[in-house]
């Protein structure tokens, strides 16, 4: 006889932590498990296109930094192809097109060296901005919450963007343009992350 779902209680929600960096990142925590790290090597040595640095730091509904968060990272290459079956096109060797990264235990801070995407084709074929989805968790996050880096200096493609075209208040769609400067010569691309308050960074649904 089937089983009556409707008799079943609904599970308890745990969130992230507070030892998810020990679990999904246990080098930056101080525990050498791993000959090399999973996922801490986005795009390779050899990508082509303009390598860059994207750095942040996320903070809480009062400013505060957050000190605990982990965030994964997926992108194309500098051509807007993805690094996995189902995308036209291939990626050079050693593209992973992914990578994992924590915050600062002090700072709250984070950072990691890729290659600078390409515009992507979209579910509905239209043509997406070059962008960076992240994922982000933390203790008192019960569910992943999905955001998206874009760049500032592409200002026309970001424009057309089918997603950013989604948000109704400029304001709202400024929280996911990262600032562009160059540091010793390397462009540097600057996200912060704020999870509640008045600019709290948009959230997707996925």
């Amino acid at each position: 006889m089937p089983q009556r779902l409707d008799y079943l209680k609904e599970t308890p929600s745990q969130t992230a932590g507070p030892y998810v960096h020990i679990g999904l990142a246990p080098g930056a925590a101080g525990f050498e498990i791993y000959d090399q790290e999973l996922g801490w090597d986005i795009s390779g040595p050899n990508a082509k296109g303009e390598r860059i640095r994207v750095e942040g730091i996320v903070t809480d509904g009062t400013g505060s930094p957050v000190k605990d968060v982990l965030l994964e990272a997926w992108q194309a290459n500098a051509e807007g192809v993805y690094a996995h079956p189902g995308h036209s096109g291939e990626v050079e060797e050693g593209f992973r097109g992914w990578g994992r990264v924590i915050t600062d235990f002090e700072t709250g801070e984070w950072g990691f060296d890729t290659v600078k995407p390409g515009a992507v084709m979209g579910r509905n074929g239209q043509m997406m901005a070059p962008h960076i989805s992240l994922w982000i968790v933390a203790r008192g996050i019960n569910v992943g919450l999905n955001t998206r880096i874009y760049f500032e200096d592409e200002a026309e493609a970001n424009a057309a963007d089918p997603v950013l075209n989604v948000i109704e208040w400029e304001h709202r769609r400024a929280t996911l343009i990262a600032k562009r400067e160059l540091r010793d010569g390397l462009a540097v691309y600057h996200f912060d992350i704020r999870l509640q308050g008045g600019d709290e960074t948009v959230f997707f649904d996925i």
